[in-house]
């Protein structure tokens, strides 16, 4: 069976590494994605697993996630109904936060839902009433909204939205024609997304170690192509017909989840947030 594309793959072993190598307190508490990808035995001496060499990485994953569940929970308590995750890998938010009138949509490729529904069901999770996986074939442009919608997802009820390492993959108009079927939604809606700063913006100290990873993606047939200024950001949050739209800097961040932190981890500069709602 098809397995996950290996970002997927690296974001949840980062996630567990973080609990294994970083001081406490964790940021994030995730290792059912570790259980779900089952690595090969050694994965820890991966390159791209090395505790000091992935620091600034590994605490950008597990801070963007930290703050998302956040957002999440927070409108879970004031009566939303539904989260839904574009492109949600090994996302295990379900798993983790059985919150209770809560339904998680998890939209991903087909092989990838197919995938991750067999290791859920292997490992004794199953596939509970509250988790709708919606399996999109994005290639010849299927519509996520109406697979969505065949889901059960209630077009008549606020819902937030997670888009996190998905920008920058996707060119402006399509990350514009995205925004705005997401404005669509129900009104009380929350958009939370996560866009790459132009090269301009990163920390100068940084650059050099961002273009290395470009120039990877570039090789491995996933190319960056879209890097915004947070205010260009917002206006096309805005355009696309969001009520509200603000950013979220790394920095705000550091100082939410990362302040006073005995081994001073912090995410690497680069990515950050945008949150709009309808």
């Amino acid at each position: 069976m098809t397995v996950p594309d290996s970002t997927a793959v690296r974001v949840a072993l980062w996630r567990a590494l973080h609990l294994e190598v970083d001081a406490p307190p964790a940021v994030l508490h995730d290792d059912i994605g570790l259980r779900l990808a089952a690595p090969a035995e050694g994965w820890r001496l991966r390159p791209d697993m090395h505790p000091q060499g992935t620091r600034g990485y590994r605490a950008s994953i597990v801070g963007r996630a930290r703050f998302v569940e956040d957002l999440v929970l927070e409108q879970a308590r004031r009566g939303l109904g539904q989260y839904v995750i574009l492109g949600a890998g090994l996302d295990t938010f379900a798993q983790r936060n059985a919150v209770p009138g809560l339904r998680v949509f998890e939209i991903d490729r087909p092989a990838t839902q197919a995938w991750k529904r067999q290791r859920l069901v292997d490992l004794g999770f199953g596939i509970p009433e509250h988790l709708r996986l919606v399996p999109v074939d994005f290639e010849p442009g299927e519509s996520w909204r109406r697979k969505l919608d065949e889901r059960g997802f209630d077009a008549n009820r606020p819902a937030v939205v997670a888009s996190t390492g998905v920008s920058m993959y996707l060119g402006k108009e399509a990350n514009a024609a995205t925004l705005r079927e997401i404005a669509a939604l129900a009104p009380g809606s929350t958009l939370a997304l996560t866009f790459i700063l132009t090269l301009d913006l990163i920390d100068a100290a940084e650059r050099a170690q961002h273009e290395m990873v470009y120039e990877r993606a570039r090789a491995a047939g996933t190319p960056f192509v879209s890097f915004f200024r947070p205010e260009e950001m917002v206006d096309l949050a805005l355009a696309a017909g969001f009520r509200e739209a603000r950013h979220v800097s790394r920095d705000d961040l550091v100082r939410r989840y990362f302040a006073g932190r005995s081994d001073g981890l912090q995410p690497s500069s680069g990515e950050e947030f945008l949150v709009a709602s309808t």
